[in-house]
């Protein structure tokens, strides 16, 4: 392999070039250069250099990254035949994809690199910003990839058209407030077409100087006006209350006291859910979300693990748990994908026999969920009705037997009996994918309704619930359940 030179042009003024890059240039018979849409290349022209551009690639393929591995492959493929000068904006090291697939390709000793300034330097002397105080750098290309730090100063890079100015706002709008201010860099440290505008966010999109030049620069927040939180804020405040100058009661708590707050989280979770309540929804969950980590910084405390260990390991499983979509596995429905899903599971607990995986139930799992997961789980290795006649059938059995139990006057028998006609009636809404406790609750609700429809309409004439005979009530109620029709 011949020897390839790769040069930085700089940011785009005359001024940003390096003397060694210009004598390179001048010296070069020819000069591969990834674009000769930079605004140095026409004061390089005038200086005698001759150049060939891949500008033509950007008409020739769909998306940047084959641009990019294509321009890289001819590089590679004129260095068999010659010596290659190639020169790309700003420095080779910043954002220059072609220069890092160069890189990995060409051996050390054939490699020759002339720096050059970068745009992040036109635009840290354009702001007049220093840096070294925090400034993330992230790829408008790849935003939906990075996590912007509203506590540091952030660079947004390549916003070159309002396609990706979209979307980076979108993005940015999870993170910030709509209307605050960023501000729009064109051209930094280029003579008469430097362009620097400061927008509230909402209106990053609709400015008339997005191109390839173009940045968007965003102040930090400062923490007294920050209205949006994430995850190491909460988990901050948690430290915080747990720490010896914290809050007496939280600092009491432990995995056991806390347990009763999850439970009661989880179910007013549910009924957001069930009221169609997004609102409360939304507040809930933040509530739910606080339990965990209120566990994971006790845990934390203790040296065993903490929120981080926890979403890593949900994060892994969720991987592992779905190589349809992280893999090479193919699916045809969502039945398909929970087969896989209890194989995969039953392989991470290692339950080589059904025995063992019902075994592995847990044991504060409400007792109508576990019925139905009991059975599930049964199902699969064909214990099961082949309809959901089977199961009717087992119903009248089962009441009869508890019928039986009563005429005996046998309690402990009735228990187990009642347990048994329960247990037949899940398995009917399991075999017509009916939820069970759904059933129940909505039954909860409509004895509510109907007792309350009662009661009110005595009350309305006079009379108590307590003095009124069993015929009349009964009346009420029939006259309640009309109502529902």
């Amino acid at each position: 392999m011949n020897k390839l030179t790769i040069i930085g042009l700089g940011p785009g003024s005359k001024s940003y070039l390096t003397l060694e890059a210009l004598d390179e240039i001048k010296s070069a018979p020819l000069v591969y250069v990834r674009t000769m849409k930079h605004p140095v290349m026409s004061y390089l022209e005038e200086q005698g250099g001759n150049f060939e551009s891949y500008d033509n690639f950007y008409e020739s393929y769909e998306n940047f990254d084959d641009v990019y591995k294509h321009i890289a492959a001819d590089i590679i493929s004129k260095l068999e035949e010659s010596d290659v000068v190639y020169a790309v904006p700003g420095n080779p090291f910043v954002a220059e994809s072609t220069v890092e697939q160069l890189i990995e390709k060409v051996p050390e000793e054939n490699l020759r690199i002339i720096h050059g300034a970068s745009f992040i330097d036109a635009i840290v002397t354009t702001l007049r910003i220093d840096p070294v105080y925090g400034l993330k750098i992230v790829d408008g290309l790849t935003i939906d990839d990075m996590i912007p730090d509203v506590t540091s100063d952030a660079l947004i890079i390549q916003v070159y058209d309002q396609r990706i100015a979209s979307n980076v706002k979108l993005k940015l709008m999870n993170y910030y407030d709509d209307d605050h201010e960023v501000i729009i860099v064109r051209g930094a440290g280029i003579e008469n077409e430097e362009i620097i505008l400061t927008v509230p966010l909402f209106e990053l999109d609709r400015v008339d100087c997005l191109d390839h030049l173009t940045s968007v620069y965003i102040e930090a927040v400062h923490p007294e006006d920050r209205t949006k939180f994430f995850m190491p804020d909460l988990v901050n405040v948690m430290t915080t209350l747990r720490s010896q100058d914290g809050c007496p009661w939280d600092r009491e708590q432990t995995h056991e006291t806390l347990r009763r707050y999850l439970i009661e989280e989880s179910y007013e979770v549910i009924e957001a859910i069930d009221n169609d309540d997004l609102w409360s929804l939304e507040e809930e969950l933040g509530d739910l979300l606080l339990q965990v980590v209120f566990h994971a910084e006790i845990a934390s405390e203790n040296g065993y693990f903490n929120i981080n260990d926890v979403i890593t390991g949900i994060y892994e499983k969720m991987i592992r748990r779905h190589p349809h979509v992280f893999a090479d596995v193919d699916v045809e429905s969502s039945d398909e994908v929970l087969t896989n899903w209890e194989a995969i599971k039953q392989e991470e607990k290692s339950a080589s026999t059904v025995t063992e995986s019902l075994l592995n139930l847990s044991k504060t799992f409400p007792p109508l969920l576990k019925a139905e997961k009991i059975q599930k789980k049964m199902a699969k290795v064909g214990f099961d009705w082949p309809d959901v006649t089977g199961a009717i059938k087992k119903v009248r059995e089962e009441l009869e037997e508890v019928e039986h139990a009563i005429s005996e006057n046998n309690m402990d028998y009735t228990l187990k009996e009642i347990g048994d006609l329960l247990f037949a009636v899940v398995n009917i809404a399991r075999i017509l994918k009916l939820d069970p406790s759904e059933a129940l609750t909505l039954t909860n609700e409509k004895v509510i309704s109907r007792f309350t429809f009662v009661e009110e309409t005595l009350l309305s004439k006079g009379k108590v619930l307590e003095e009124e005979s069993l015929e009349s009530m009964d009346e009420l109620w029939d006259l309640a359940k009309k109502r529902e029709i």
